[in-house]
């Protein structure tokens, strides 16, 4: 930047001083960071709120239900209390345990839910070639990119289906079964 635009820039943020009622600004900055006070207050408090309906939801409810051997209630207002499970399982990011991961589910016969990509960059003119794609691109010195997933509601889903079965999952993905109080209102 040349000495000529910074002494404008200068000039410039001088005209907005002089031209800004300073005790206007001083409120709005006060403001400003009063907001941000009561943001990170609020956030906080949702946070306790959240872990309260948590615990309530995932173990006092559902204890209290268990202990009378029942997984639902209808009240009085009709509203009705279930505890159903919640399945997660993830695969992590980690490149050696995600591909162990792979490498699990391809040999317990689910290898079908990997999504595997597979491309390889030609240049210019080269269309004729990229028909040949995986298979020649080795042999001819190409180096193809490959990329491989597992949707998320699909690995949950398998999860939750073997867990249900009595089956284990490798314990590389980052599994969890938690009861969940749902509120059904009338």
């Amino acid at each position: 930047m040349d000495e000529k635009q910074t002494i404008n820039f200068e000039e410039d943020q001088q005209e907005i001083i002089e031209k800004t009622n300073l005790d206007s600004l001083s409120h709005y900055c006060h403001k400003l960071s009063s907001l941000e006070d009561e943001m990170d207050r609020i956030e906080k408090e949702l946070k306790k709120v959240k872990d309260e309906h948590d615990n309530l939801s995932s173990e006092v409810i559902p204890d209290i239900l268990a202990e009378q051997g029942i997984t639902s209630i209808k009240l009085a207002d009709g509203s009705t209390i279930e505890v159903t499970k919640v399945f997660s399982c993830t695969i992590p990011k980690d490149p050696n345990k995600r591909e162990a991961c792979y490498e699990w589910l391809r040999q317990n016969g689910l290898g079908d839910i990997v999504k595997n990509n597979v491309s390889v960059d030609f240049g210019k003119g080269e269309d004729d070639r990229a028909k040949d794609f995986f298979s020649s691109a080795l042999s001819q010195g190409y180096e193809p990119a490959q990329s491989t997933k597992v949707e998320s509601s699909t690995i949950r889903a398998v999860f939750k289906e073997r867990s249900e079965a009595g089956l284990a999952m490798s314990p590389d993905f980052n599994t969890f079964i938690k009861d969940k109080t749902k509120i059904s209102r009338k």
